[in-house]
């Protein structure tokens, strides 16, 4: 762009229109200088607002892991109630005790749970055997082909966060599916 005056790159500013300090070479250290003047004694701010919001943050952050992890077993709960039930489906005529062997596919389906923990229930021809523990020895004689098998298990879960119990009567996760043979 060619300036008016005939000179390249270069242009002539009249006498007198820039004050002293603020010229263009200046400009950027007169602000840096009026922005410090404005701020002056909040040099610390920043911290004290992270002092007040970082216990905030830290107690909904472990909020937010406690419900991930419950839901995280009831969703691992399900999957192998699921896999116990099919696997009770396809030994219906060769086992002894269907709640043991339902317990055990339950439990490695689930290795990420506490296995002592899960209660199974299994309900075949619509009646549910007296069980000890897991065990339902001379139960197999319900497992009539093509009648329905229930499984039904719970397993607790910890809603405790910082020593506050957001469950205190208990959290106790379930999961139940039936199986039909056709």
């Amino acid at each position: 762009m060619k300036d008016p005056n005939g000179v390249r790159g270069q242009r002539k500013v009249p006498r007198g229109s820039f004050r002293r300090g603020f010229g263009p070479a200046r400009a950027g250290l007169t602000m840096r200088r009026q922005g410090m003047r404005n701020c002056a004694g909040c040099e610390g701010a920043a911290m004290v607002e992270m002092a007040l919001m970082f216990p905030i943050f830290l107690i909904l952050m472990t909020a937010i892991f406690t419900f991930g992890i419950a839901v995280n077993n009831q969703l691992t709960l399900t999957q192998a109630v699921g896999a116990g039930a099919q696997y009770l489906q396809t030994i219906r005529t060769s086992t002894t005790n269907p709640c043991s062997d339902t317990f055990t596919a339950i439990k490695n389906a689930a290795p990420s749970l506490t296995a002592s923990k899960i209660t199974v229930t299994v309900t075949m021809n619509g009646i549910t055997p007296t069980q000890t523990g897991n065990s339902c020895s001379g139960a197999q004689t319900d497992l009539l082909q093509q009648t329905p098998v229930t499984v039904m298990a719970t397993y607790p879960c910890n809603l405790s966060i910082y020593g506050k119990n957001y469950a205190p009567n208990g959290c106790l996760l379930s999961a139940t599916v039936t199986e039909y043979e056709y």
